[in-house]
């Protein structure tokens, strides 16, 4: 279960900066220590040693990413960097069944009315976050009228949890 949570687009962005700095580095400092490592090794001085540096960069990237999901993801100071990759994961859920959704939108399905305020509500902090202000004026219409059909029907306008019961109940 996701629940967007309040939180503020400078902050979030400093933090985004400074983890995917750290990771950056680590993959750099990783790839040169095994490249080298492996030519320094394996190699043959005046020769032709591509394969070991590509061999130390695959696995520099293989490592990095064993680090990030195994190590760093709990972090504290990746906390802004999955919350951001777990929000776009969920919006992008819901936008592989948008079709399904606005069908059951169209029918007045209350999973469909719930699960659309979801991703409204996503799709905003989304660009408020990334500081994309642009694509938000063009949701605004949009959003603004689903916002009164959900009043109309007495539905609860605040759908920050995402259930994922909702999109299998959406499913033929």
């Amino acid at each position: 279960m996701f629940e967007i949570k309040p939180m503020d687009p400078q902050t979030y962005r400093q933090q985004t900066r400074r983890s995917t700095l750290i990771i950056v580095v680590l993959f750099v400092l990783l790839t040169m220590l095994l490249s080298t490592g492996a030519v320094s090794l394996l190699g043959q001085p005046g020769g032709d040693n591509f394969r070991y540096n590509l061999g130390g960069v695959i696995a520099g990237v293989l490592l990095t990413f064993a680090l990030v999901r195994l190590q760093f993801w709990q972090q504290p100071w990746m906390a802004a960097a999955v919350y951001g990759w777990q929000l776009k994961r969920n919006l992008m859920r819901v936008t592989n069944v948008m079709h399904h959704v606005t069908s059951g939108v169209a029918a007045n399905n209350p999973a469909a009315l719930k699960l659309l305020r979801f991703y409204h509500l996503g799709l905003l902090q989304m660009h408020q976050l990334d500081g994309n202000t642009s694509a938000l004026s063009s949701l605004t219409r949009e959003i603004d009228q689903h916002r009164e059909r959900m009043e109309a029907q007495g539905l609860d306008l605040e759908q920050t949890t995402f259930h994922s019961e909702w999109l299998t109940s959406l499913k033929p």
